[in-house]
């Protein structure tokens, strides 16, 4: 593998160039965010930053792809995965698509990252757990992207756990998603000057997702693989439940998820680092635990759902009677 530090540097670097450079398209564009009912901002931000991130994944496929020719295969299938879910999403920051028309590219893209597991020699229930793991993360991440820096700091502290568990050529796609989305937070944490955008969110789900199975092979227990997901899963699982409970129109943008409810009272910043604190504790004890029994994982994993799903429900009764700040 080229040297880490330069890798990491090389991608971080040209990850804020993009970043730059996308801002100034979208302005240029008019491509907006702008405040409303269902929205956690107060001021009109471009969107679209997560282009930068999926452009410098994808040169770190393609340096893979031409440097091992046993993972070639794998690694394009995976790109035109990812190249897919982006382009989709891009499309949307442009001109907003029906829910349905996106769904079908993801379940394609799902589709593609399932071959490439399979090229990876995989087993069956593992390739079907990394289709599902892409349909869901896809969406996951993309109801999660709604606060300064949340969604780029989780997913570059999921991807550095995992490309510690990765052998190469994949490690270095998992550094190059991590170095990507340091690149991309300092525009978008602490102060906003251009949010991902569905381009970015819905990449970084796939790409967590690829990441999640590939690292199946380095884990005694696949339990303990999902710990670095568990804030984003728990906070979107349990806020899908109770609108699709309480019949409202789930699909549809809103600010009930227990992170947006915290935002308002503590504001972006503070939520962002608790929930970072929370993930990167999480993942030192994935890669401690990884060579642990298969209870040993599950039992790690309830005790980390369980922790969440009680601040997810102290946050939203707090909701009901604090004050709005």
């Amino acid at each position: 593998m080229p040297g880490l530090v330069p890798w990491l540097l090389l991608h971080l670097a040209a990850a804020a160039v993009l970043t730059w450079l996308t801002r100034r398209y979208a302005l240029g564009r008019g491509l907006l965010d702008t405040p409303g009912a269902r929205r956690s901002h107060t001021q009109p931000t471009p969107r679209g930053g997560g282009i930068a991130i999926v452009l410098v994944v994808l040169a770190a496929c393609a340096w893979g792809a031409l440097h091992s020719s046993d993972h070639g295969a794998a690694i394009s299938l995976f790109a035109a995965g990812l190249v897919l879910v982006a382009g989709i999403g891009w499309l949307d920051d442009h001109r907003p698509l029906p829910a349905s028309r996106r769904f079908v590219v993801h379940l394609l893209a799902a589709s593609s990252l399932a071959s490439a597991l399979w090229l990876e020699a995989l087993p069956w229930w593992q390739v079907a757990l990394g289709w599902g793991l892409a349909v869901c993360l896809i969406n996951i991440w993309n109801f999660m992207d709604g606060i300064n820096g949340l969604a780029a700091s989780q997913a570059a502290i999921a991807a550095a756990g995992f490309s510690l568990l990765l052998p190469a050529p994949w490690s270095w796609v998992g550094w190059a998603l991590c170095a990507g989305c340091l690149g991309f937070l300092p525009f978008n944490f602490p102060r906003a000057r251009i949010f991902m955008g569905d381009v970015g969110s819905g990449a970084l789900g796939y790409l967590l997702a690829s990441l999640t199975a590939l690292s199946l092979k380095a884990a005694v227990s696949p339990f303990v693989l999902l710990l670095p997901l568990v804030v984003f899963c728990i906070d979107a699982g349990f806020t899908l439940l109770r609108r699709v409970l309480r019949g409202e129109a789930w699909w549809q943008p809103h600010t009930t998820h227990a992170y947006q409810c915290a935002a308002r009272r503590l504001g972006h910043t503070w939520v962002t680092m608790a929930c970072a604190l929370f993930s990167l504790t999480a993942t030192i004890l994935m890669l401690i635990a990884r060579q642990g029994t298969v209870l040993l994982g599950f039992s790690m994993l309830i005790l980390s759902c369980s922790f969440a799903a009680w601040t997810w429900m102290w946050i939203q009764r707090r909701a009901r009677t604090l004050p709005q700040g």
